[in-house]
């Protein structure tokens, strides 16, 4: 049985379709709930274990869409009109969950969605517990950027679409100046601080399709598409968003970026390397500046 996953946020064109539900045939219910909890248990992906329920709803009841609207935001079917909200809970946090209707649930109908809900419930927080763990090893937890092994992971992937000839991948190494006396200075807290809104600030200057990473300590990356060229305002947006920045300023916090690209290497050490001598050369030069690579590798 196909069950699409559940979107995440949730616009329209990708609602799910939900299925005309038949009459719950008392005589296979222990059979259909058997099968049901297999089907529950079959992944660790929160969105899938939620749309799997939600497909199951729809078959057995006038159910046409659910909607999980908290820190996690799910969405299944058609979630217009009639609605009733339930809270789940018993393995983790309370989750509340609106369920769209195509009619009033019966009281019977009521106790099968009971039923199905203890149901869905174990699998589902064990999807949100393996997914935050999954996280946990992905990205950084001070500034939620990417971490080493996700930034090794994502470039290995990006090289592998470049190379299919789906265009270049910008690689950019930043690095903040002056950020080692601030914190033998002021302290590790204020250092965190100015840790987490870099990070923030990359997170606003970045194009939805480019991606930001924290590999360690001060030193952050960003996988761009396009080659080192069209890097060139996002690397001025940076650096003017460090100068305009409050607490950047107010301790004289800079930033310099080395840029490469694709074209130099399709391996990734070397591309890093690119990137990251093209990020000493504007130190270099004075730092507080952007210097690309010179392709000479």
């Amino acid at each position: 049985m196909d069950y699409a996953i559940a979107s995440q946020p949730y616009p329209e064109q990708n609602w799910g379709k939900s299925a005309s539900y038949t009459k719950y045939n008392s005589a296979n219910s222990e059979r259909n709930l058997m099968n049901i909890l297999q089907q529950m248990h079959s992944s660790l992906d929160p969105r899938t274990v939620f749309a799997s329920y939600g497909k199951t709803l729809g078959q057995l009841l006038p159910i046409q869409g659910l909607q999980l609207n908290q820190q996690l935001k799910l969405n299944w079917g058609r979630c217009h009109g009639l609605n009733q909200q339930r809270v789940i809970s018993g393995f983790g946090e309370p989750y509340s969950i609106k369920y769209y209707l195509t009619a009033p649930l019966t009281p019977s109908q009521t106790l099968q969605l009971n039923e199905l809900e203890s149901l869905f419930s174990q699998p589902f927080f064990n999807a949100i517990k393996f997914d935050q763990m999954s996280n946990k090893a992905m990205f950084d937890a001070l500034t939620g950027l990417g971490n080493r092994y996700y930034y090794r992971q994502t470039i290995k992937n990006a090289l592998a679409r470049a190379n299919r000839n789906q265009g270049d991948i910008a690689l950019l190494v930043l690095d903040l100046d002056n950020f080692k006396s601030l914190n033998d200075k002021h302290g590790h807290k204020l250092g965190d601080t100015v840790l987490s809104e870099f990070a923030e600030l990359i997170n606003e200057a970045i194009r939805n399709t480019d991606q930001a990473f924290r590999i360690g300590g001060d030193e952050f990356i960003i996988i761009a598409q396009g080659n080192e060229l069209e890097m060139t305002p996002l690397c001025q947006r940076i650096i003017t968003a460090m100068a305009e920045h409050p607490l950047m300023h107010a301790f004289n916090v800079q930033c310099s970026i080395g840029v490469t690209d694709s074209t130099v290497s399709n391996v990734q050490d070397k591309l890093y390397e690119a990137a990251d001598k093209a990020l000493y050369s504007a130190k270099a030069a004075g730092r507080n500046c952007f210097k690309m690579s010179n392709k000479n590798l």
